[in-house]
């Protein structure tokens, strides 16, 4: 895992598994959902630019997963974001993929740099099964939960539970590549995760504690069991983001990955666009 060529090949891994799992969010929603937050999806050269015109949260229109970055493959993005009409859309490169005059690029097209992602991965045989210690119930999600699953989600990220981003994420729990996860407390769903495999990755994603229920170890957990059911996928790799706190700064969520095994391969920079 040391050489350029292991490194690329990582990068690789860690991009386009997340930009599939992004793609088949957003592709994947209700067709209600998707008229009413304005989305449209796009494959472009190895990667996949995600429009969501309505988008009350400025998360969701984003593009990502590219292996070579160029000022052409820039304009060509924002080129479908002007069509769309959206109103801010976040770039994502890793940083290993950006060019030399990358400054010169982003400050002819308008780009300006946000917050940093932390990007991790590991491989699965190095990873040790782990049951994560909680008082609560952890198990997967049946499709009769999808829509508390899915509500409970949105609303811990702060994100409003009406008008298509719960039924969005409430989607992927009948979705064949989704593996949806969740704590209950008696009866009460309190914390959720959720796994996408492709290919050879599985990919964790959207782990969400009520506050009522937090530092109780419902996402220690569920990390473990989406753990266990990449492997029993036949996942090799496992790949997960966070996002990388300031110096001095925590971040629960990259601690509870770091403390169940994934490592930290870099930090991406989200690069913002508006119109």
């Amino acid at each position: 895992m040391t050489s350029d060529i292991d490194r690329t090949r990582l990068t690789q891994l860690a991009e386009q598994s997340e930009a599939e799992f992004m793609f088949q969010y957003e592709s994947g929603m209700p067709a209600a959902a998707a008229a009413a937050l304005g989305v449209n999806t796009h494959r472009l050269e190895d990667g996949v630019v995600l429009s969501m015109r309505h988008d009350p949260t400025g998360y969701w229109s984003k593009a990502l997963g590219f292996s070579v970055v160029t000022e052409e493959l820039v304009g060509e993005i924002l080129d479908i974001y002007r069509a769309e009409q959206a109103p801010v859309a976040v770039l994502q490169f890793a940083p290993d993929l950006l060019p030399d005059d990358w400054a010169e690029i982003a400050a002819k097209h308008g780009l300006t740099e946000g917050g940093k992602i932390a990007k991790l991965l590991s491989p699965l045989d190095e990873i040790e099964p782990a049951a994560g210690t909680t008082d609560l119930r952890v198990g997967p999600v049946e499709p009769r939960d999808a829509d508390a699953w899915g509500r409970l989600v949105v609303e811990t990220f702060g994100m409003p539970v009406d008008g298509g981003l719960a039924a969005m994420l409430g989607a992927t729990v009948t979705h064949p590549g989704f593996r949806a996860f969740a704590a209950w407390d008696g009866d009460q769903l309190v914390a959720g995760g959720n796994l996408y495999l492709h290919e050879s990755v599985g990919v964790v994603n959207a782990g969400a504690t009520a506050p009522t229920h937090r530092n109780r170890g419902a996402q220690s957990a569920i990390i473990a069991a989406r753990l266990d059911a990449a492997r029993d996928a036949g996942c090799r790799w496992v790949v997960a983001e966070a996002g990388q706190p300031a110096p001095g700064e925590s971040n629960p969520s990259l601690n509870n990955l770091v403390r169940a095994g994934l490592q930290p391969l870099y930090a991406r920079a989200n690069w913002i666009w508006r119109p």
